[in-house]
């Protein structure tokens, strides 16, 4: 019995924190071009990313701040760039992405097409307001310091709304994992009362139809619920 509970709370955990059902069938398709996959690992490859993202984002406040820095000093905007790049600190990626934009400042080509060029599709919505205001600056003529002082203190006020929401959704998780567990706490307790829930469950035809009413409405609160929580995240992108 302890053995089915325990089954069924890893049911819970896999519904709330396993990948979604097309991260599923891609990687059932990708399986025998990648022999080594196990769910841990593709847990942690989202967390990593998830990580990376938001070392991205920090990297690009930073650098907005180093660049306005730069331009204070009396740089000019192809050299305030280039040392700004090589002042900024951040993940391997982040850094070897920005090499490439630093040879554009250094030579004077087009700074703004080689930004949008290193932004990546998720993380990488900095750069490509940094491209934007850099071609207003230099193209138009417009005060660049002013500028990217604006969006490096856009970004900076996004980066926080964006941990406070996600500070807010960890009450909602919580709830949900919680109220995912209860049946299993349910069942425990009747057991304990000497009821034999599980015999009914697994042994009877109303029993089976109960488990799996009640297993399909547990999988679509969870469910419900985390979409949700994705959409709020997805809100302040």
């Amino acid at each position: 019995m302890v053995v089915l509970a325990g089954l069924c709370a890893g049911l819970a955990v896999w519904v709330w924190c396993g990948p979604s059902l097309p991260a599923v069938r891609l990687v059932r398709l990708t399986r025998e071009a990648s022999p080594g996959f196990s769910v841990p690992n593709f847990l942690r490859a989202r967390r990593s990313r998830a990580a990376l993202f938001r070392a991205w984002r920090a990297g690009t406040v930073e650098l907005c701040q180093a660049i306005v820095a730069e331009l204070a000093a009396g740089r000019t905007p192809g050299e305030a760039l280039s040392r700004g790049i090589g002042s900024v600190e951040g993940p391997p990626e982040f850094v070897e992405a920005l090499r490439p934009v630093a040879r554009v400042a250094r030579d004077g080509g087009d700074v703004a097409a080689a930004l949008v060029d290193a932004a990546p599709a998720v993380g990488g919505e900095g750069l490509r307001r940094l491209a934007s205001c850099w071609e207003v600056g230099v193209s138009v003529g417009g005060g660049l310091a002013p500028l990217v002082e604006r969006v490096g203190g856009a970004l900076r006020d996004m980066e926080n709304h964006r941990q406070e929401i996600s500070a807010q959704l960890a009450g909602p998780r919580a709830t949900a994992r919680l109220l995912a567990g209860l049946p299993v706490l349910g069942l425990l307790m009747a057991a304990g009362l000497g009821m034999r829930p599980l015999p009914f469950l697994f042994t009877t035809a109303p029993g089976l139809g109960c488990l799996g009413v009640g297993v399909l409405l547990n999988v679509a609160g969870l469910r419900w619920t985390d979409r949700m929580v994705r959409k709020a995240e997805e809100s302040v992108r």
